[in-house]
């Protein structure tokens, strides 16, 4: 049986890019950082509200993939949040476009996109 989803990993193109983005815009807490010389890669472990959830990976060359929320494969990264609004605004004060704000038709609930550096689609959930 599981007990919980343990981390979700990240391969971004730009390093130092990246981690501005989800340390320094987004607010992740960096938990670890190792550069592993033999792969030339790092691998940046962060934590969302102090719960250690992402690896933020980077490797030479990695190959593009589809990023969009309906492309087949992993669907999109969700961050619940207290108030949309709020984080919208804050988001949007550091150049980071949202899309308008949905409604989950079978929860009632309101989110909306954004996106990472590298266009992976990131959600915003309203709890």
């Amino acid at each position: 049986m599981f007990n919980r989803i343990h981390h979700i990993a990240i391969i971004c193109s730009d390093y130092q890019k990246s981690k501005n983005f989800y340390v320094d815009k987004l607010g992740l807490t960096v938990v670890n950082e190792f550069y592993r010389a033999e792969r030339k890669s790092y691998k940046l472990d962060l934590a969302v509200n102090g719960i250690y959830q992402i690896e933020l990976f980077s490797f030479e060359n990695p190959p593009e993939r589809p990023s969009r929320p309906e492309a087949q494969g992993l669907r999109h990264l969700a961050f619940e949040v207290d108030d949309i609004e709020k984080e919208i605004k804050r988001l949007n004060d550091l150049e980071i476009e949202t899309e308008p704000i949905r409604i989950d038709e079978i929860t009632g609930k309101r989110f909306t996109f954004f996106t990472d550096p590298d266009g992976l689609p990131l959600e915003l959930y309203e709890q």
